[in-house]
């Protein structure tokens, strides 16, 4: 009870602040959440929002299946392999720090103006923070872990799913839930650059067009999306380091 106490304070402070602003700047800059509700109600009722919301949910869940897969394999074996994750460990952080826009002209040569785009920019920036979580994860590993399935003459593929992953499932799951953050930001500025559908698309038009109502409608449902995947993914993790 205190905890959803909490919450809703915080949701109601914000509502507050939202409704100020909206006050202070005027209708122009900012809807109001009332505005903003009805605004996402009649969007829901119509076919063509709900294509748009299709296409942009198949491209980040293809885009975060591949970080997921991917990051989490790559981060064990080079966090297995220590020297490869020395190595690697620079040279990963270097290529996140690089601006993702820049490179997107080079995305779209490489894939075209379809969904596979969208989908090879969330993974640029769902793929590497996983990766690195992972790897950290394993060498952060307590020793003992290791020397116990050791003793217990475990095969690799016994340790890996018995000892290993148990052990490091906390720390993936926290980088899981930035990594799915960041590939569906990912996702949507790809969608916002160059798309013919999807809710980045809606955004960007949206904005060319001046519909204030509808930018703050689609930014409501995609917060209220990735707040709520983001609240399940912290209750699996408080539910899995209390194990």
């Amino acid at each position: 009870m205190p905890r959803l106490a909490g919450t809703l304070i915080v949701l109601l402070c914000f509502l507050v602040m939202w409704q100020g602003f909206h006050l202070l700047v005027g209708a122009s800059a900012i809807a109001s959440p009332l505005q903003t509700v009805l605004k996402l109600g009649t969007l829901l009722t119509q076919a063509d929002f709900w294509a748009n919301i299709s296409e942009t949910m198949r491209a980040f869940v293809a885009a975060f299946a591949i970080s997921l897969a991917g990051g989490v394999t790559l981060g064990i074996v080079l966090g297995v392999r220590r020297l490869a994750g020395n190595v690697a460990e620079p040279i990963l952080t270097t290529l996140y720090s690089i601006p993702k826009v820049v490179l997107y002209p080079l995305v779209l040569l490489c894939f075209g103006l379809g969904i596979s785009a969208k989908i090879a920019f969330g993974v640029m920036h769902g793929l590497i923070p996983i990766t690195l979580f992972s790897m950290n994860a394993i060498r952060q590993m307590k020793p003992v872990y290791g020397r116990t399935a050791q003793v217990m003459r475990l095969s690799p593929t016994q340790s890996a799913f018995t000892v290993i992953m148990p052990a490091i499932l906390p720390e993936i799951i926290s980088g899981v839930r930035l990594g799915f953050s960041l590939t569906l930001l990912g996702v949507l500025i790809g969608e916002m650059f160059a798309s013919q559908r999807g809710l980045g698309f809606l955004l960007t038009n949206a904005i060319n067009i001046g519909q204030v109502d509808t930018i703050m409608a689609v930014a409501l449902l995609l917060t209220v999306f990735a707040v709520t995947c983001n609240s399940l993914m912290m209750l699996l993790d408080r539910q899995v380091s209390h194990r």
